[in-house]
């Protein structure tokens, strides 16, 4: 806890905190980057071609999101410095209380801004297609699978993320069988992507006369939107087109044609669908673009052994493959199997407050790849 009496050594530590936040993302050079974007908006014929424009309102935007709290945090922790000096000239312990008093708040948003510096990867700032399964287990899975998705929607809801629903499939009972979403925000693939994994359920099942303890799975999937792909597809040879009526959610129109696709890439089996608009035309645009996203993760998967693993663990969804564990029987906890987090608060946790995962999750990652650039130094 910060000692109010004399915040001399908690400022000094979160001084060179943010120095070290800004030194690791080279705050000058980031600013240079931001004030080019601004001056390529700002001539005549930026939005004539509106996907090249919109991708550097994105790459804009993301900038902003790092330099605009570093200069903040900067700023604010100058102007305590220069307080904290005057008031211990003076011996005036009023001031020196309050200057401990706001060093809480610059202590939260240095936690923010050291997290976002961890999200570095290449398509970290990225939109992103995100995809919920059910596993097997009937009523229950499709059940959990729902509460997941309800889950998110609320997480998205906290962060600003928007998500609009690509493809959903209902199960027989309740529940869903799978659902798809675009979610598109300020590093929503970064963060999301945190998510990706076997998500396990233990309760009572509600679909149980006898009051039988059930265990449940969903996975999670996630892949970068990404619109400048290359990656080559043979869409007559190698993909299989499916259509068929849309399920949910959409007025009458929606299930009175065929307008949903079903995509299947023959090489690697990989299946992508999409319903939600009314055009079979914009469907296929949407669900060729998922399907290149999906590949162009698979590619990298090969050179990355982690993700590799995520795709081949993820292959069954069961017992062995989960990240986290949801228990409302006998007990009330979640615990992700990854970084050891655990709370009491499952109802939080199932209202979308799991921010807390996801940054525990990405500070493992930092340290992972920390130690791996340590062991691959020559001796």
């Amino acid at each position: 806890m910060i000692q109010q009496e004399d915040p001399s050594a908690a400022l000094a530590d979160l001084s060179a905190r943010i120095i070290a936040i800004r030194d690791s993302f080279d705050l000058a050079r980031r600013i240079d980057q931001r004030r080019e974007l601004e001056e390529q908006m700002s001539r005549p014929g930026f939005w004539d071609n509106p996907e090249s424009a919109q991708a550097v309102v994105r790459q804009l935007k993301s900038l902003k999101l790092l330099i605009d709290p570093a200069v903040e945090l900067i700023r604010h922790s100058g102007q305590l410095q220069e307080l904290l000096e005057l008031a211990r000239a003076e011996n005036d312990a009023e001031t020196l209380a309050e200057i401990g008093g706001e060093l809480g708040s610059l202590k939260e948003g240095v936690d923010r801004l050291e997290l976002m510096t961890l999200l570095s990867g290449p398509n970290d700032n990225r939109d992103c297609y995100f995809s919920i399964q059910a596993g097997t287990g009937g009523a229950d899975a499709c059940d959990w699978a729902e509460m997941l998705l309800r889950m998110y929607l609320r997480y998205f809801e906290r962060n600003d993320f928007a998500a609009e629903e690509q493809a959903r499939r209902d199960g027989e009972e309740a529940g869903i069988q799978s659902a798809t979403l675009l979610v598109r925000g300020p590093y929503a693939y970064g963060y999301l992507s945190c998510e990706m994994g076997v998500h396990r359920l233990v309760r009572i099942s509600p679909f149980s006369a006898q009051g039988k303890r059930e265990t449940s799975f969903a996975s999670v999937d996630v892949q970068p939107v990404i619109d400048d792909i290359q990656i080559d597809i043979d869409w007559d040879k190698e993909v299989r087109e499916d259509t068929y009526r849309a399920s949910g959610a959409g007025g009458q129109h929606v299930n009175k044609t065929s307008s949903a696709i079903r995509l299947t890439h023959l090489p690697t089996g990989v299946v992508v669908q999409c319903q939600n608009e009314r055009s079979q035309h914009k469907n296929r645009a949407s669900a060729r673009k998922m399907l290149a996203a999906r590949l162009y993760q698979l590619e990298q998967a090969k050179r990355d052994a982690e993700l590799a693993r995520n795709y081949t663990e993820k292959g069954q969804i069961g017992w062995g493959n989960k990240i986290r564990n949801y228990f409302l029987h006998p007990e009330q906890r979640v615990k992700d199997d990854r970084t050891g987090r655990v709370t009491a608060d499952t109802q939080g946790v199932l209202d979308g407050d799991i921010q807390p995962f996801i940054d525990a999750e990405l500070r493992r990652r930092a340290a992972l790849r920390a130690k791996a650039a340590l062991s691959a130094k020559p001796a």
